[in-house]
């Protein structure tokens, strides 16, 4: 494990492929998850010769609860920081969920320095709720059953093939939750101001939308694709035996997908 030093604290990740001369990915998971989520992927990539970094978001995993922000902004400048600290250039950014945005708005800052983008079930946009849904939200992350609701729900949506290591990742969630400080970070990543990507004018990434055929979260998993494809001017993958998190329950498809439009990037430079 390694840090990341900010200006209100420390973002923690994982380098994998330390070595490597091929392109440098980050990997960006979404809010309540851990960074360890993304390591089978990033076993595959750096086995192809890339180097990739693994990062928790504020508050989550490894990292420092010190900040005041928790957005998905927040989130993509710690990501632009972390391939700028490891030289990257040309970098492809991968995102999950919450950190789909994260990635999307980075690549629009920084045109300069991301040329790729692979959003894993992304949430461009907010779903809309009612009051009893954003009652049950609350409850959802309300102490003192907040550890082990947010980990059952967290569970639930890996319709699908359950991943290797479900049993240990899932305790990560729980031991992330129980601190008080950490839990209060991670509350306020899901309640957050976090902004919509409803456009990307200006994107110039190479983008690639990857969900799962199974995810819970979207009553038409392929609508939500096929639209946040629209956003970024991307292909479209759905991803078999999956539900939200297919980094994890398929990593040879997620990879492949990455590794593919990592080809694309070094056929345009």
């Amino acid at each position: 494990m390694h840090h990341l030093d900010r200006p209100q604290g420390r973002i923690a990740y994982d380098l994998f492929g330390a070595g490597n001369g091929g392109r440098l990915v980050v990997c960006v998971p979404g809010m309540f998850d851990h960074r360890a989520s993304f390591r089978f992927v990033a076993e595959r990539l750096a086995d192809a010769g890339h180097r990739v970094a693994v990062m928790d978001l504020r508050g989550h995993g490894d990292s420092d609860t010190t900040f005041e922000a928790y957005t998905n902004r927040a989130a993509a400048t710690d990501a632009i920081a972390l391939a700028e600290g490891l030289d990257g250039r040309d970098v492809v950014m991968v995102g999950n969920s919450f950190g789909g945005a994260a990635v999307t708005i980075a690549a629009l800052e920084r045109p300069d320095l991301v040329a790729g983008v692979v959003l894993i079930s992304p949430f461009l946009r907010t779903a809309p709720t009612g009051p009893a849904m954003k009652l049950l939200q609350r409850l959802l992350v309300a102490r003192p059953w907040a550890p082990w609701t947010v980990a059952a729900f967290y569970a639930s949506l890996h319709k699908g093939r359950v991943p290797e290591g479900h049993r240990e990742q899932k305790a990560r969630i729980v031991a992330m939750l129980r601190p008080a400080d950490r839990f209060r970070a991670v509350r306020a990543t899901i309640f957050g101001p976090n902004e919509e990507v409803l456009t990307a004018p200006g994107l110039r990434a190479k983008a690639l939308v990857m969900v799962g055929e199974q995810d819970p979260d979207w009553a038409d998993p392929r609508a939500e694709a096929e639209w946040a494809a629209s956003v970024i001017d991307g292909a479209v993958e759905m991803v078999p035996e999956s539900g939200h998190y297919a980094q994890s329950q398929r990593p040879d498809v997620v990879a492949a997908g990455v590794l593919r439009l990592i080809a694309e990037v070094g056929a345009d430079a």
